[in-house]
């Protein structure tokens, strides 16, 4: 009798792996990006009978860059597996990416068994302490009874407050040990308690300065996008039509069309806001870092402006920028007591002239050429065959700034792209990603000729999983942004910015049993490319663009956003 209750107990224990794999389920984990090895094996047994898919990268950074774009698009954390050593290492630049740009990660690092922790063992690698600065918190499992309450807390910080990555590290012997401990185990932190709801003071103050204000101009940026507050916003900028201005992550809050939007700020900004920025008396700054790439002179950033800031990251107000109305919180809810406190609307229908008429007299602008192909035509057809309706997912390089100049986005989320790390190899995994989040959208992957052989062993997975996505590979044969700061600011001395020998991407698409198209006449651009998108599956598009092409408006680094090239 005893023996059979021994038994009885022991059919009821769960492994590590199995007990890990039951915690993703309860989080309602969808999808695995991982890669197997070594210190894994048990859990990828686990994973065998694929209860959760896992979506076999052929390299652990395309894992995580997967994760994000999955993330970005879905709002929905990441969830990332791999092995201990160079497995986990190689997704420290994703996780670093994750943490600048505040995407919700749980990244799964295999380890040593724990009696070879710290021992140099085979494949031994100190997560914890390579992973400190770029996660929100990070886990190393040592008991198995402890597992449940670590998952769970992993998925509540990396999806709450600003969000961001949190790393499990996972030693392999923690994965074959039986247990039964509860699952379900509810979530409390004393020290994590992030703010999500403004004070309604701040709010009203805020509101009081709007009400007075002559020059009124909204700043918004990926934090509107992560608290799903677009329509609130929309409705705001609609009730007091406010000239809005955008970061590159806030792209598609509001549709490139909406009379009110002057455009992105910053480097590569328009040229309508930027001096809006300059001249404002009020800036309303929301869920917006204030990062160089926008505020490129902060001494000299807003001179004219009270400021207030918005963001559910305490630390980020007043971190770069002087602020007179700080308010932490959530987005969404900063902008519902935003609009549920009734005011007049301010006077300032002079500004909103000065601010159309700058948007209509200095539009963004390339040369046309009846022989040469422009990257920016090239992204403008492609606006028009997607009808804006596109997930639009790049690479980091001239033809980022160039697709969020060019493409006419609609909807947030809609721009999957990285923005703070401005990581090359991030475009082809991340449009994996996406099109694993958006099965029965449009997917459409801008990347450079640098990038691509960063990370195109991805394409791979394409075919394994029919995932229709379109690849426009603009190459202008070098590193176009690095060569163009070369150019222009190191006397043309392009030391080792020039590719001077490439690979045959077609071959390289063949080989992968993609579609491809080459595309190096300008007279056909918008035929061939019609053409090219109207074909099923996937498909790399290479279109060889002009290799002397700058991105303009340009402001040089560290200068005022009124000091632009490139505008007449």
């Amino acid at each position: 009798m005893e023996e059979m209750k021994q038994k009885m107990a022991t059919e009821h224990l769960y492994s590590g792996a199995d007990l890990l794999i039951k915690c993703l389920e309860n989080q309602g984990v969808e999808l695995i990006f991982g890669y197997p090895g070594g210190s894994v094996l048990p859990l990828y047994d686990s994973l065998y009978d694929e209860s959760i898919p896992n979506i076999l990268t052929r390299h652990e950074q395309g894992a995580v860059h997967a994760a994000e774009g999955y993330a970005k698009a879905t709002g929905k954390p990441g969830v990332v597996i791999v092995t201990s050593g160079p497995g986990a290492t190689n997704v420290v630049t994703g996780i670093a990416d994750a943490m600048i740009d505040s995407v919700p990660l749980v990244v799964i690092t295999g380890q040593v068994t724990t009696p070879g922790i710290g021992k140099d063992a085979f494949q031994e690698a100190d997560m914890l302490g390579i992973t400190v600065p770029i996660t929100k918190n990070n886990y190393q499992v040592r008991d198995i009874e402890e597992l449940p309450r670590i998952v769970n807390e992993a998925f509540h910080i990396a999806t709450t407050g600003r969000k961001g990555p949190v790393l499990i590290d996972l030693p392999k012997d923690i994965t074959t040990l039986k247990a039964n401990p509860k699952i379900d185990k509810p979530v409390h932190l004393e020290s994590y308690q992030p703010t999500t709801t403004p004070s309604v003071l701040q709010v009203e103050r805020l509101m009081g300065l709007l009400k007075k204000a002559k020059k009124p101009l909204l700043l918004v940026g990926g934090g509107v996008v992560a608290a799903n507050g677009a329509e609130e916003l929309r409705q705001f900028v609609n009730k007091y039509q406010l000239p809005t201005v955008s970061t590159l992550l806030g792209l598609g809050l509001l549709p490139h069309e909406d009379p009110n939007f002057l455009g992105m700020g910053g480097m590569h900004g328009t040229y309508a806001a930027n001096m809006a920025m300059m001249e404002a008396d009020l800036l309303i700054n929301i869920g917006s870092r204030f990062d160089d790439r926008l505020a490129c002179s902060p001494e000299a950033f807003a001179p004219h402006a009270k400021v207030a800031h918005i963001d559910v990251d305490p630390v980020e107000i007043g971190k770069i920028i002087k602020t007179d109305v700080p308010i932490v919180g959530d987005a969404k809810i900063a902008l519902q007591q935003m609009l549920s406190i009734e005011i007049d609307a301010p006077n300032c229908e002079e500004w909103r002239e000065l601010c159309d008429e700058r948007k209509q007299k200095y539009p963004l602008k390339y040369e046309r050429h009846e022989e040469i192909i422009k990257p920016q035509e090239v992204i403008e057809i492609v606006g028009r065959i997607t009808k804006g309706q596109s997930y639009v997912v790049t690479d980091v390089g001239q033809h980022q700034m160039w697709v969020a100049q060019y493409y006419p986005f609609q909807f947030p989320k809609q721009l999957i792209t990285s923005g703070g790390l401005g990581t090359m190899g991030y475009g082809i995994p991340a449009g994996v990603g996406v099109k694993f989040g958006k099965r029965d959208e449009s997917v459409v992957v801008f990347v450079g000729d640098g990038g691509f052989q960063m990370t195109n062993q991805e394409l791979a997975i394409l075919n394994q999983h029919n995932l229709d996505i379109k690849f426009v590979l603009l190459n202008n044969q070098s590193l176009g942004m690095v060569r163009q700061w070369q150019e222009k600011f190191f006397n043309e001395r392009r030391s080792q910015s020039v590719f001077h020998e490439q690979p045959d991407f077609m071959k390289m698409a063949e080989a992968y049993g993609i579609g491809s198209k080459k595309i190096s006449a300008a007279g056909n651009l918008e035929k061939e490319l019609q053409e090219a998108f109207a074909e099923p599956g996937p498909m790399l598009i290479e279109v060889m663009i002009c290799n002397k092409e700058h991105v303009l408006p340009m402001i040089p680094a560290g200068m005022p956003n009124d000091q632009m090239l490139g505008v007449d």
